[in-house]
């Protein structure tokens, strides 16, 4: 009988813990690794993470530790789920310490401020590693959903096929069902624009602004994204999966969904200043927008929705006024 799998999960927000979860029902040994001592504590000692997902039992086969070189330690697949413009300087502090074989696995959702990379990009950087090493999990999977192990499918993209499918093998259970993907590209950006998009329809709705507006934001932001996507490399039909449209569909529609519920307290008129003081947790398209616009002018790609979300995001223009804007822009074909 082989050997379980083992898994170290860098960060124990919901999401990474969730996919803890989901990789010890799948079978594996699972190693969480936490910044804080109380909260390690908690996890090895009441099998919950109160912090993040109250209330949901973990399987006795994660345990948690604060040493990241304990987590670390002979590990098969090493997944990172730490904020997006955190992930650098964090890797670079554990890269000494990573197995020398392992898979590294980005659930992050971001484009990094600055260099505009994405996640795998980053990884490849300061790991010194090969497309082949690095994975990305990916789609529309709301953690709390699959915390209460509701039914869920899932993007496993990597461009080295074989790994693909062991990490496919590693994380696929009765409630949680990965497919294969190698267009790693499509699939971050899917999952990393999207959040863009959500933090759109957020607002729309808290304008109150009706199902119509956002049917519409939906899919003029697939639009977006898949115009992106193409000119950056990415096939189009990626976009038509579940990093596409439905990570799209699940983020713009929930009230979990932290990106939509960011953009819904800005359209009730809500600071920024104010909106983040009520958000527990990183909604990544905060920060990701403006990565995501310099991308959009780098590859010289019209995006009015992520404009308009800059705009209102940071550069502090009422709602009202940038609707009022979208929406007189010049009429063109659709599939324009």
């Amino acid at each position: 009988m082989s050997k379980p799998v083992k898994a170290a999960v860098f960060g124990t927000g919901s999401w990474g813990t969730a996919f803890a979860m989901v990789l010890a029902d799948a079978g594996c040994d699972v190693t969480l690794w936490a910044r804080r001592a109380g909260l390690v504590e908690a996890v090895n000692s009441t099998r919950t993470n109160p912090d993040y997902l109250p209330g949901v039992e973990l399987p006795r086969t994660v345990r948690a530790t604060t040493d990241p070189a304990e987590a670390a330690a002979d590990a098969d697949i090493t997944v990172l789920a730490v904020p997006s413009q955190t992930l650098r300087g964090n890797l670079a502090e554990w890269m000494p310490l990573l197995a020398p074989d392992t898979v590294l696995v980005s659930l992050m959702k971001g484009v990094e401020l600055g260099s505009a990379m994405r996640m795998s990009e980053v990884i490849e950087d300061v790991a010194k590693v090969g497309q082949d090493r690095v994975a990305v999990v990916t789609g529309p999977n709301l953690a709390r959903e699959i915390a209460s192990r509701m039914p869920a499918a899932a993007v496993v993209a990597c461009a080295d096929e074989a790994v693909a499918q062991r990490l496919q093998a590693a994380c696929h259970t009765a409630y949680f069902r990965p497919y294969t993907n190698t267009d790693v590209v499509g699939c971050e950006l899917g999952g990393a624009v999207k959040n863009v998009i959500g933090l759109a329809v957020g607002i729309a709705d808290g304008m109150g602004l009706g199902d119509n507006a956002k049917g519409s934001l939906i899919t003029r932001g697939l639009a977006e994204t898949t115009r992106l996507g193409v000119a950056m490399g990415a096939d189009p039909l990626t976009f038509s999966g579940l990093a596409g449209l439905g990570d799209l569909v699940a983020t713009c529609s929930s009230p979990l969904s932290r990106n939509h519920t960011f953009g819904t307290n800005l359209g009730r008129g809500m600071t920024l200043e104010e909106t983040i003081a009520v958000t527990r947790q990183t909604a990544e398209g905060v920060k990701s927008c403006e990565s995501v616009r310099d991308l959009a002018r780098r590859y010289g790609v019209d995006m009015p929705i992520t404009e308009t979300v800059v705009e209102i995001v940071h550069e502090g223009k009422p709602p009202v006024v940038a609707l009022k804007e979208l929406m007189s822009r010049s009429a063109k074909p659709e599939r324009h």
